[in-house]
């Protein structure tokens, strides 16, 4: 009886564990965590932009601004979830927002973990969950 329990307690532990990890990864998001910061789905690092208003559904980075701070595009078949929104960007394309903030991504970032555009003209930085 002892064999049968241990067995269906670490059966429910188990499925439990697995639960979890699904959740906390959120696989469907269209950004992870690492190193207390986000990032798209190429592993770089993802920022705001101080002069763009959360919650606005706008984005202020357009045109020569949109070529060194490329937007985080959505798809069109995106949809928002959790604290995820979609902005309209001027150009019509969707991008996603997280808490609000458009994200987006700095072009001289050259790998994965650099957080080179954080507190560039004092107005972005690095986007935290």
């Amino acid at each position: 009886m002892k064999l049968l329990s241990a067995s269906i307690l670490a059966a429910a532990l188990l499925a439990g564990c697995g639960g979890m990890s699904r959740t906390a990864s959120m696989p469907d998001a269209p950004t992870r965590t690492a190193d207390g910061v986000l990032i798209g789905p190429s592993g770089m690092t993802l920022y705001t932009f101080d002069r763009d208003a959360a919650g606005s559904g706008k984005s202020t980075c357009n045109g020569p601004c949109a070529t060194n701070w490329p937007p985080l595009m959505a798809a069109d078949a995106a949809k928002p979830m959790g604290a995820y929104t979609i902005v309209v960007r001027d150009d019509g394309k969707r991008q996603w927002a997280y808490k609000g903030w458009p994200l987006y991504y700095w072009a001289k970032d050259a790998k994965a973990g650099d957080k080179t555009g954080d507190g560039v003209n004092n107005v972005w930085k690095v986007a935290r969950p």
